[in-house]
């Protein structure tokens, strides 16, 4: 049975999840999109004594990454992800930051290594399968462990809703393709993390969510 456990700060006034997946006996872990409160995540992390490894990036919207440059900074990782095609989105995190009022401390940053479709992250003896799901961005991934039937999605797929695509680079067609043609044939068993709000299973989503019903 898996040891790996996850902890989920909502972050900034977007209220995004960031999450921290962790194996609870060797503590080894990493960061899910830390889209800001860098001190927050760095006190849920120490307080926790967790050995963070990386910083994996779902996509590059502000909210997601925020915090991500100041945070490889004090814990000396690599960021990973999303795919290159959200590179401008790291390229205006500043501009973006003042145009939604989040006040100071963000910078512009690229990830130290891009992600594509068939990459394997692994944390904590734990694999994770990458898959690309644009729509909400053009980049986005997704972050599939089929072991544990489980799944960290971003933006992509929420709790009875989908990803907004009226940002630069969104499509909706595409995000429901994404959604319909990768996510939901994984199996309705699998559970998820989204990037806001609380978190549901594949199969709830394809029988009731409005947007895929029909």
């Amino acid at each position: 049975m898996s040891q790996l456990q996850a902890i989920i700060i909502a972050v900034t006034p977007f209220r995004q999840n960031c999450t921290i997946l962790f194996d609870k006996d060797t503590k080894a872990g990493v960061v899910v999109d830390p889209g800001g409160d860098v001190d927050a995540i760095k006190e849920v992390i120490e307080n926790n004594q967790l050995k963070i490894e990386a910083i994996w990036i779902t996509h590059g919207h502000v909210d997601h990454i925020g915090a991500a440059a100041d945070l490889r900074d004090a814990l000396q990782v690599p960021i990973i992800g999303s795919q290159e095609e959200d590179a401008f989105l790291y390229d205006n995190v500043e501009s973006s930051a003042a145009k939604y009022g989040l006040g100071s401390g963000y910078r512009n940053f690229q990830p130290d290594r891009w992600l594509k479709e068939g990459d394997v992250l692994e944390v904590a003896g734990e694999k994770f399968e990458v898959l690309h799901c644009p729509g909400h961005s053009p980049g986005h991934v997704v972050f599939i462990n089929k072991a544990m039937h489980f799944a960290i999605v971003g933006d992509v797929l929420f709790n009875g809703s989908v990803g907004r695509t009226d940002l630069p680079g969104g499509d909706h067609e595409t995000l429901i393709r994404s959604i319909k043609e990768k996510l939901l044939p994984l199996g309705d068993e699998y559970s998820f993390i989204c990037g806001h709000g609380a978190g549901s299973r594949f199969g709830d989503e394809r029988r009731g969510n409005p947007f895929l019903v029909g």
